[in-house]
């Protein structure tokens, strides 16, 4: 690619040296030309002749009039038109440039326009021209990201207002109850202190959730990585999870090597496993299983993660992993989560060095993780 680039401004180089080169053998021989004429008096007689038969001086005063003012000063005449010939030719030659530079600010112009037209030079710009197009669509492209972050922005407050208006309410709504009631039944009293309670506890766990997503994002989580058993972790979690699946029936299949270890940040990595096991109950068909199955090579690891559930058209598939998207609209903060759990999982795994993608089709719901097999630093005794 470079060597093509570097030939392309060779091009453009060899243009502008021919015809500057051009241009001073045209001065030359114009100074030669003039030699011939003026030093050689072969002018000498053009100009008698145009005296005595246009302006009708008789032969002896026009030889006269050219050798007192002509050919008396032919050095200063010649010196003048060989200046003059050089000043000419040199100015060609510097409109001749200058007309690139003036398609280079054409181009610039172009370039800043909001109009999707490509720029377009002279032949020999050809380089300069790709280079400026370049340039238009990477602003372009930036201006469209620009315009997408600003209403991911919007959004992001418009979820969190929504999200923490929800649970706040309840906690308001419950505390506002217990100030007018005094004389509330203690059982009573007591059931809305604990929905309160829960409530609070789960306004927490969301903003602890908002903030951990912005760390991710700031880059400001760091792994503490050591082996992990991956079986006994994910059995861990299924057993930690049963409440969650006994809601719906649901059960965990685990198809994987007992032995299967993996360098990462157990309690970052259990998180992950965590949240996709909790997108798969939530859109489980009622008593199916969750299987989880493992693949495995010298450099990587392949984890799928796999519930039967309605298929997800491609258009939400390509947005699960997106900040607050939830699947199911009507599904609430308080039921639905923060739509956060997918979108920190990805950033967990992108941290490691590794990916995670989801696929859909009849009736299947497929969680890919790829992770590298990183090499377990041995231990040095001291």
């Amino acid at each position: 690619m470079k060597k093509h680039e570097k030939g392309e401004y060779s091009e453009f180089q060899s243009k502008i040296t021919r015809r500057f080169c051009i241009n001073a053998l045209l001065s030359i021989a114009a100074v030669f030309l003039l030699y011939f004429l003026v030093w050689r008096q072969r002018g000498g007689n053009w100009i008698v002749w145009f005296l005595e038969h246009i302006l009708r001086f008789k032969y002896e005063q026009a030889y006269a009039f050219y050798h007192y003012y002509f050919r008396k000063n032919k050095h200063l005449f010649f010196m003048l038109a060989t200046i003059l010939v050089f000043v000419t030719l040199f100015w060609r030659l510097f409109r001749w440039i200058t007309r690139y530079f003036k398609e280079i600010n054409q181009g610039i112009d172009a370039l800043l326009s909001e109009n999707d037209n490509p720029i377009q030079l002279s032949t020999e710009m050809l380089p300069f021209e790709r280079k400026l197009n370049t340039v238009k669509q990477t602003l372009k492209r930036q201006k469209q990201e620009t315009a997408l972050a600003e209403q991911r922005k919007d959004e992001l407050v418009m979820y969190l207002a929504h999200d923490i208006r929800t649970p706040l309410t309840s906690v308001i709504g419950y505390l506002n109850l217990l100030e007018e009631k005094p004389d509330m039944p203690i059982a009573q009293r007591t059931q809305n202190i604990h929905i309160t309670l829960d409530k609070a506890y789960r306004l927490e766990e969301m903003i602890n959730e908002f903030f951990e997503i912005t760390r991710f994002n700031s880059k400001q989580i760091q792994l503490s990585k050591e082996p992990i058993d991956l079986f006994y972790m994910l059995i861990q979690l299924s057993d930690e999870l049963l409440p969650v699946f006994a809601l719906r029936g649901n059960t965990v299949v685990l198809d994987i090597d007992e032995n299967l270890t993996i360098y990462a940040d157990p309690e970052k990595l259990a998180r992950v496993f965590s949240n996709i096991f909790r997108n798969a109950a939530a859109y489980s068909y009622p008593k199916t299983a969750i299987i989880v199955s493992a693949q495995e090579t010298d450099e990587q690891l392949t984890l799928a993660f796999q519930n039967e559930g309605n298929t997800i058209p491609a258009e939400k598939l390509s947005s699960l992993f997106d900040k607050f998207y939830r699947l199911d609209k009507a599904r609430t903060s308080d039921t639905g989560g923060t739509g956060l759990g997918l979108a920190i999982a990805k950033e967990i795994i992108l941290l490691h060095g590794g990916s995670i993608s989801a696929e859909s089709a009849d009736n299947t719901i497929t969680f890919t993780i790829q992770l590298p097999k990183a090499i377990i630093p041995s231990t040095v005794p001291k």
